[in-house]
């Protein structure tokens, strides 16, 4: 079933780990295979991961957008969810959901998951700067 996605102008999106952006007025795009789609809200930039679980994150994102590199990708995933779990062992439950989903080649509910592991994170970090 093709995806149609309206584009607002200016908006970006990667298209199969292209990123296309959209020009002067707001137009549909209809995507009629299966390839890796992230709009411009998704897209977390290497600038942007800038805490553990969004480094996280931006690993999740490159193994859905660069399937030919997708191995190396997956060491990366797999340091940096070291380093987390040492450091927050209570993220492990939604870690080994996110592993799941990875394990059965569904990298966008990944993704989804990934962004509430960067809202936990920030929920653990302001517990710990209002006890200061």
């Amino acid at each position: 079933m093709p995806l149609r996605i309206s584009l607002r102008a200016g908006e970006r999106l990667i298209v199969g780990g292209a990123v296309v952006r959209n020009g002067g007025h707001r137009c549909d795009l209809v995507i009629e295979n299966d390839v890796p789609i992230l709009r411009g809200k998704d897209v977390l930039s290497l600038d942007e991961a800038s805490s553990p679980c969004k480094r996280i994150q931006f690993a999740i994102q490159l193994m859905y957008v660069d399937p030919e590199h997708r191995s190396s990708h997956r060491t990366l995933l797999r340091q940096l969810v070291a380093e987390v779990l040492e450091a927050s062992p209570s993220m492990r439950q939604l870690i080994e959901e996110i592993d799941d989903k990875i394990a059965a080649g569904q990298y966008y509910q990944a993704l989804r998951l990934g962004r509430q592991l960067i809202l936990y994170e920030q929920e653990l970090i302001s517990h710990a700067v209002a006890r200061r």
